[in-house]
C-alpha cells in the first residue's frame, strides 16, 4: 500500500482528503504544517506528498525546497493552492519538480493526477 503525506494547517481539509484517499487504497500520514512534515519525513519515507501552499511558518514552497535540498528525494509532490498568482507560483514550484494543483478541485481529479504521478515513478499501486 502506498503512503501519502497530507500537509495542511486546516484539519478539516486534511481529514476529508485523508478519508477520500484511504477509500482509494492509500495509507495516509498527516502533518499540520511544513515543520511537522519535515519531522515525519525524517522518520519515514512516503510515496507522494500533498501540501497546502499557504500555511503559517513553513509554507508549501518552503516545504518543497526543504524536501529536495535536505533529503535529496525525487518524490512526487503536489501543492494545492487557491492563490490568484497561479502561473508565477507554478513556475517557482516547477524549479523543485513540484506540481501545482489549483483549488477548488474535484477529489477524483486529484486522485487521477496522483495516479499519473505515481505511475510515472514506477510505484503505482494496483489497488487504485
Amino acid at each position: 500500500m502506498q503512503k501519502i503525506l497530507i500537509v495542511d494547517d486546516e484539519a478539516h481539509i486534511a481529514r476529508v482528503l485523508s478519508l477520500w484517499l484511504t477509500r482509494h487504497g492509500y495509507e495516509i500520514r498527516e502533518a499540520c504544517n511544513g515543520t511537522a512534515a519535515l519531522k515525519l519525513l525524517a522518520a519515514e519515507r512516503v510515496d507522494l506528498i500533498i501540501s497546502d501552499m499557504n500555511m503559517p511558518g513553513l509554507d508549501g514552497l518552503g516545504l518543497a525546497e526543504a524536501v529536495r535540498n535536505r533529503f535529496g528525494w525525487d518524490i512526487p509532490f503536489l501543492v494545492l493552492s487557491a492563490r490568484c498568482d497561479q502561473a508565477k507560483l507554478a513556475e517557482k514550484l516547477a524549479a523543485f519538480g513540484v506540481r501545482l494543483f489549483p483549488k477548488p478541485f474535484m477529489p477524483s481529479q486529484l486522485v487521477a493526477e496522483m495516479e499519473r504521478m505515481l505511475g510515472a515513478t514506477g510505484s503505482r499501486s494496483p489497488q487504485t
